[in-house]
């Protein structure tokens, strides 16, 4: 007699989160049991110091990660970089198969190395302060936290994994960008580490796009008493300049852009030659990308006897609030619901590199790292209280892809 073979029967969003509400007070004690192990693993991170621009300390905190990973049954692989650090992937098989979902963050940070004098790590009155704790080695420790968790609740992960962490992410990505982008495409989504907003810990669903423009105006230099009328002030062209790429700012639209730095002149009794203006360009949509380099390039001079030079661009896509993004925004907020608690999202200025994976139309959700304050400033901490949680939803939401 011929059996029917029963099909096998998956695991719906419905039943996941059953599951989530049944077991969601056990999950944050799990985690509140192992909080004193993610502050130590947090602050033994911040206390291995990795500014962008120095290869040798980066190095040290990647071997530092990988020894952690592979402990965890990962398979390493270091992307060696000659002028920047390296950078780390780590790949874990799953128990089920399908495409990975991608853990996304950064290892390097804004602080020269030797900070930690003038800012020490310390875990103190419920906060762990330090240069880099917040953005963003407390995202790194999580997903360490949340991989240990699933280990240890499945046996095993319960889906591909794939993490990467990168070395040049606060100076740009240029070295990563390509590896980064590689493994999204192959990648189910991604979850992007980077600190979380504000004081609720509201994850980001959308990110502004980010570029740089350098405008350099030439004149003719002259002596300011003997031959001023011969002079042709490369200064008051620049001004003139900048008064007119402010007209180009649209806040409705979120396209602003910021003249920062401004250079020009030698001496105060010289007519000026040179003169330079480093422009910061934000924009909420991709659309308006090429409109805003279109209208920065076509800038003339207002005086004809001086020369303009525009060099730069966009190098960082927007991360828009799509219906991808907000599917898996969705999946997140109910999640944290299961969990206990109501999870907002936020859109920011700032970029980082869920907007390089987010513009090739992969689920993106970004902002799932610790919950503090003071990015990139000495007051920099983290809120200790806050690990389990975010710890919980980012197992919950690698289950739950």
């Amino acid at each position: 007699m011929r059996r029917n073979k029963k099909a096998p029967v998956s695991v719906s969003r419905k039943a996941l989160l059953s599951t989530l509400l049944t077991n969601g007070k056990e999950r944050l004690r799990f985690f509140e049991k192992h909080r004193p192990e993610m502050v130590e693993t947090i602050c033994e991170l911040v206390r291995t110091e990795s500014p962008s621009d120095n290869k040798p300390a980066i190095d040290r905190l990647v071997s530092l990660l990988a020894a952690k990973f592979k402990a965890l049954g990962g398979k390493v692989k270091v992307h060696h970089a000659a002028r920047f650090g390296n950078h780390l992937q780590v790949d874990f098989r799953g128990k089920a198969g399908g495409k990975p979902v991608l853990l996304l963050g950064h290892v390097d940070t804004v602080y020269p190395l030797g900070s930690l004098a003038e800012m020490p790590c310390r875990a103190a009155r419920g906060r762990i302060t330090g240069p880099g704790v917040f953005d963003m080695k407390a995202g790194v420790a999580l997903i360490l936290s949340a991989i240990q968790a699933l280990q240890a609740w499945h046996g095993a992960v319960p889906r591909p994994i794939t993490v990467f962490l990168d070395s040049d992410e606060e100076i740009g990505s240029n070295s990563s960008r390509p590896i980064t982008e590689s493994l999204a495409k192959k990648s189910a989504a991604v979850l992007v580490l980077e600190p979380a907003c504000g004081p609720h810990g509201a994850v980001k669903t959308a990110r502004k796009g980010v570029g740089e423009y350098t405008l350099k105006v030439t004149g003719r230099a002259a002596h300011a008493g003997l031959d001023f009328e011969r002079g042709q002030s490369a200064v008051v062209e620049l001004a003139r300049q900048v008064a007119a790429i402010s007209e180009f700012v649209q806040l409705q639209r979120g396209l602003t852009l910021n003249i920062g730095v401004v250079r020009g002149g030698t001496r105060s009794n010289v007519v000026a030659a040179e003169a330079e203006a480093v422009i910061d360009v934000r924009i909420a949509r991709a659309a308006d990308r090429a409109g805003i380099d279109r209208r920065l390039r076509a800038l003339r001079p207002f005086n004809r006897h001086c020369k303009l030079k525009l060099t730069g661009g966009i190098h960082r896509p927007p991360l828009e609030r799509t219906g991808a993004v907000a599917a898996l925004y969705e999946k997140a907020r109910e999640i944290a619901g299961q969990l206990g608690w109501r999870l907002e999202e936020a859109a920011v200025g700032g970029g980082s590199d869920g907007n390089f994976t987010a513009a090739l139309g992969v689920p993106t959700l970004d902002g799932l790292g610790a919950v503090g304050e003071g990015a990139h400033a000495k007051h920099e901490s983290i809120l200790i209280s806050e690990l389990p949680r975010r710890a919980a939803l980012l197992a919950g939401l690698i289950e739950a892809i």
